[in-house]
């Protein structure tokens, strides 16, 4: 596509290309979860953005390694770069502000879970207010996530790359730059999809077969495109494995909440209903702990990049502006 038939490059150049799309396809191999009912939770939500973390650091290891300094990037490169990397911050802030939701919902259950520890009528109203706060709470929706899929198409618009005429590392570092937007389209779009659980923006993105990582890609899209589109909206708030369970539980513990315990037996069943419970809000717990650091890490890494390439744009044109400043102080040529 960015190198077409006919097109060379030096062995350093595609050496450097090889080893960069390689190390994506193995990347990508490793993420494929083994069974499709593995994608949809937050364990696997966190290697997936870990990948992310690892292939943006990737790029910019290769842009050292191309020795391409910022002087030599022309204008259409870096205003490609700004933008999309204006746009992956704002995807980053909205799944901050999703998990943090979520993670407010969490204080509902320990509420709950705490009210459970006595069987008196008064822990039993409080509990049935946490059980309605929960349900009402988790029914609400964020306002940020709205906003992801429009940013999501205007990032895939910008798919088509401009195209480079005479130079081989320009070459190789757009062909690399649309292999990581491409695999942060597909693996936000999973994250999107799990928070709002709506399938309906899911997109099913085409590679040209010369990319190393091609395969790979598009394994893992089948993969996880195929579950999400086939998992039923109306029995999920959200497409997670955690929140489906925390809220099977909820729903379990709900009528006898209601009802109240008559009897020892009605009892014990509570308390195993409650103990399930607690395992399950604890797993939901840790797992949005571990997945937001790790999208605090992404956030970390789009910004640093972006403010190096900014700095590095300043640094050039105080060079630039200096080296004025000093042939106009030299006064004309003698004559």
């Amino acid at each position: 596509m960015m190198l077409p038939k006919g097109s060379s490059l030096s062995p350093k150049m595609f050496d450097l290309l090889n080893s960069f799309e390689e190390n994506m396809a193995e990347r990508l191999r490793k993420i494929k979860p083994p069974g499709k009912e593995d994608i949809l939770c937050l364990t696997w939500m966190r290697s997936a953005m870990e990948l992310l973390c690892e292939i943006h650091a990737d790029i910019k290891v290769l842009i050292t390694s191309l020795e391409l300094p910022v002087c030599d990037w022309e204008d259409k490169w870096i205003d490609v770069y700004l933008d999309n990397s204006v746009k992956l911050l704002d995807i980053c802030i909205a799944f901050s502000s999703e998990i943090s939701r979520l993670k407010q919902g969490h204080l509902f259950l320990r509420c709950l879970l705490h009210d459970l520890e006595s069987a008196s009528p008064k822990k039993f109203i409080q509990a049935r207010s946490s059980l309605d706060g929960w349900k009402q709470h988790m029914a609400s929706k964020n306002p940020r996530l709205d906003n992801i899929f429009s940013v999501m198409d205007s990032l895939a618009q910008t798919l088509d790359l401009p195209k480079i005429k005479n130079s081989s590392k320009g070459k190789v570092l757009m062909r690399a730059m649309y292999g990581v937007k491409v695999v942060t389209l597909l693996i936000c779009g999973v994250f999107a999809a799990a928070f709002s659980g709506s399938s309906k923006k899911l997109m099913d993105l085409p590679v040209p077969e010369t990319c190393l990582w091609a395969q790979a890609f598009s394994d893992l899209q089948t993969c996880v495109n195929s579950k999400i589109r086939n998992t039923d909206p109306e029995k999920a708030l959200v497409f997670l494995k955690e929140v489906e369970s925390v809220d099977s539980g909820v729903r379990k513990v709900y009528p006898i909440v209601q009802d109240g315990v008559e009897n020892p037996v009605e009892a014990q069943v509570l308390q195993k209903l409650k103990s399930d419970l607690e395992k399950a809000a604890g797993e939901l717990c840790q797992g949005l702990e571990l997945v937001a650091k790790e999208v605090d890490g992404f956030f970390q890494v789009v910004f640093t990049g972006r403010d190096a390439l900014l700095s590095n744009l300043r640094l050039v044109g105080n060079v630039f502006e200096q080296g004025e400043t000093s042939l106009n102080v030299q006064g004309p040529p003698v004559r």
